[in-house]
């Protein structure tokens, strides 16, 4: 795709979970290049310092619950900034693409005739695994991985298909996961995934404060208790995430062994 930055267009940039060095090259460019960037409220001072001291920031964050502006507002003030013939960022957390709401604004966008493009950016799930030295799939225990949100609107259950998510060789990625963790737990291990299957609680990942808790499927409710509501959290669940056995093991030990060795 184009790294064009024409006069009344609009990126969405993923700033990956936060730490500026995360960043890609590509997102970097965009940012020195843009007259106005409207960024998410996870998009910390480093990589908003990487834009040019000369354009317009606008803060349109939402975070647990508190929005300062609502999705069509947001839609309404890229159009408005584009037409005024702006080099428009969206600075989204993460990947544009996850749980980022990317396709209302680019249908938005699109309406009102405004080019839109995406750079992609490192997904939190990605980062968490790295930081914690951990692997998204595991060759024949951990075969599929799974992005799911646990973010529902005010008053509803989170309903998602829990007997698919309880597959024991799949790893399950669950954003904004902190306020849902006692029902993520019960309802995964009541439709059959197994109490003791590896967690890994990430929490403010890739910033300064980044926390890495480890626990078993039946103890997260209780590992949630020390994390506080407002900070970013993510779940991952599944033998992948435990922690790294060496090179020689993963060669020599079978894989309905090395899923129990995990549990113990």
């Amino acid at each position: 795709m184009s790294t064009d930055f024409l006069p009344g267009t609009v990126w969405l940039v993923g700033a990956g979970p936060g730490d500026p060095d995360l960043l890609t090259r590509k997102a970097e460019r965009l940012l020195e290049r843009a007259d106005i960037v409207f960024y998410d409220a996870l998009v910390g001072p480093g990589i908003l310092a990487l834009t040019s001291p000369n354009i317009e920031r606008v803060s349109v964050g939402k975070r647990s619950g508190r929005h300062s502006k609502d999705q069509g507002s947001i839609n309404d003030l890229l159009v408005e900034a584009a037409l005024a013939g702006r080099r428009v960022v969206r600075l989204k957390g993460g990947d544009p693409s996850i749980f980022g709401r990317s396709a209302e604004e680019i249908a938005h966008l699109a309406a009102n005739g405004v080019t839109v493009n995406i750079c992609p950016g490192v997904t939190t799930a990605s980062a968490a695994a790295a930081n914690g030295g951990a692997s998204l799939t595991l060759r024949a225990n951990a075969r599929k991985l799974t992005f799911v949100t646990a973010h529902a609107r005010a008053g509803e259950e989170l309903q998602l298909d829990w007997r698919t998510l309880a597959a024991s060789d799949m790893t399950l990625a669950v954003y904004m996961a902190r306020s849902a963790a006692t029902d993520i737990a019960r309802e995964l291990i009541t439709a059959g995934r197994s109490a003791h299957t590896p967690v890994m609680i990430a929490v403010n990942v890739s910033l300064p404060a980044e926390r890495i808790i480890r626990g078993t499927l039946a103890a997260l409710p209780f590992l949630v208790d020390t994390i506080a509501e407002d900070d970013p959290t993510l779940l991952l669940i599944g033998d992948a995430t435990a922690r790294p056995m060496s090179a020689d093991s993963l060669k020599t030990v079978q894989p309905r062994y090395m899923s129990s060795d995990l549990h113990r």
